[in-house]
């Protein structure tokens, strides 16, 4: 005979996993909230008016109009959803195509495992939106995803509708260390950046081929041949063109300058720097390229490109002009980013909006998707989080967390909190231990 609590876990979960999804009301009123909006500051004894899907109105002074549905919130915190711009989650272990130092053509999406259960953890922590990127073993890497944590629903329905495509290059000791320890090219910073250049120059004489056979097309030539298709050179001609937003793990002062460099010599635009550890020493030049930084708050001292760190990167960066987002590149972490957030409030002073930008508008920025998300602004994404507790500390919690003004957690709920979740009680989300997440499995 099954002890009580057991039986009463399994009665929960048979609870969660057997809900219907529920219809979104067309209109939504989340009332009685602080509001902690990311581009007009604190709003006491705020509401949120949603419909159909996007933010209608907010402020002190507003109300749904008959029949929308009313959230109180008592009086707690309403931010935006929050907003990774670097993670690995639901790739399993595919996230570096090791065999070659440029492969473009790889798309992560191939590796989606959209039903993984580390979305869930992102979605319980307040998680909204994601960008999975390619590892770091290889020099240029291949194509992101970047979806909505819609957990329960079909993959398709998980990724970012018309979102920005990004590719991941990756520069310094990783690329070096996994092919140099082949006795292969590249093995030291130069074999790098020498195999990243001759990519580029291949994909510009790829491109000018196939500019020479449409001009012979255009011109009726009926003998002109066209170039051999190549996945590779498509996507780095690509990237020559601007379609491709490129994301670059990095850490070392000098390669950010190389990587810049290298970006106007070809004329591609960088996006971002990932990590840039040592970004705060270059912080005027990174600014004036108009390029972001995904770091950590405070990770360094793990290998010798994270020596020379300090926690007050964020800050030092931010104040000299450059969009700084906080980013987990960990599956574990994803789950504290308020927290990590909130530790440039410590280290270097961020007031409350500019550590909650750092999870939301500017990381939404990194990924191209700012116009959408990433705020509480009229007619972008709801995209909202309840919170119990002050999000930008230890006591923040998710109590609800809505996508698209659905609501899909709630922690409240029996179970998992799942609204959209269909299947067994085996294959739910088993809740993580503290301390037993496995890291990234990205070659750091």
């Amino acid at each position: 005979m099954l002890r009580l609590p057991t039986f009463l876990l399994l009665a929960a979960l048979l609870t969660a996993a057997t809900a219907p999804a529920q219809t979104p009301p067309r209109d939504l009123v989340i009332k009685n909230a602080t509001l902690l909006t990311a581009t007009h500051g604190r709003i006491s004894n705020g509401s949120v008016l949603v419909h159909d899907g996007k933010i209608a109105a907010f402020g002190a002074n507003v109300n749904g109009p008959a029949g929308a549905t009313v959230i109180d919130a008592g009086g707690k915190y309403v931010t935006p959803g929050l907003i990774d711009s670097h993670s690995h989650m639901a790739l399993d272990d595919d996230i570096n195509e090791a065999t070659s130092p440029i492969v473009p053509q790889m798309m992560m999406l191939d590796a989606f495992e959209y039903t993984s259960k580390e979305i869930y953890r992102a979605l319980a922590a307040g998680v909204t939106s994601a960008m999975l990127l390619h590892g770091s073993a290889d020099m240029i890497g291949g194509q992101a995803v970047i979806m909505k944590t819609k957990y329960g629903l079909g993959r398709d329905q998980l990724l970012f509708p018309n979102a920005p495509r990004s590719i991941k290059f990756a520069s310094g000791e990783n690329p070096k260390r996994v092919f140099g320890m082949r006795q292969q090219l590249p093995s030291t910073r130069m074999g790098n950046f020498a195999v990243q250049r001759q990519a580029l120059i291949d994909a510009q004489d790829y491109m000018r081929q196939w500019d020479e056979y449409e001009a012979k097309k255009q011109k009726g030539d009926k003998d002109a041949k066209p170039p051999k298709r190549d996945l590779k050179l498509d996507a780095l001609a690509d990237v020559l063109r601007g379609k491709l937003y490129v994301q670059i793990h990095c850490y070392r002062a000098d390669e950010f300058l190389t990587e810049m460099a290298m970006a106007k010599e070809f004329g591609y635009k960088l996006r971002a720097f990932h990590h840039a550890l040592e970004a705060y020493k270059v912080a005027d030049k990174i600014a004036a390229n108009d390029v972001g930084v995904a770091t950590w708050a405070d990770w360094w001292g793990f290998k010798h490109e994270a020596w020379d760190a300090t926690p007050w990167n964020a800050v030092i960066l931010m104040r000299k002009g450059v969009r700084v987002a906080i980013k987990s590149d960990s599956d574990d972490q994803i789950r504290r980013l308020n927290q990590e957030a909130a530790k440039t409030m410590r280290y270097g002073g961020a007031t409350e909006e500019e550590a909650l930008k750092m999870i939301t508008l500017n990381a939404a920025w990194i990924i191209g998707v700012d116009d959408r998300v990433g705020s509480i602004d009229v007619g972008k994404d709801a995209d909202l989080v309840i919170w119990d507790g002050y999000p930008l500390s230890s006591f923040g919690i998710p109590e609800k967390v809505y996508i698209d003004g659905e609501l899909f957690f709630d922690r409240m709920l029996p179970g998992y909190g799942l609204t959209h979740f269909v299947g067994t009680p085996e294959s739910l989300p088993a809740p993580p231990r503290s301390g037993s997440e496995p890291e990234s499995t990205e070659v750091r």
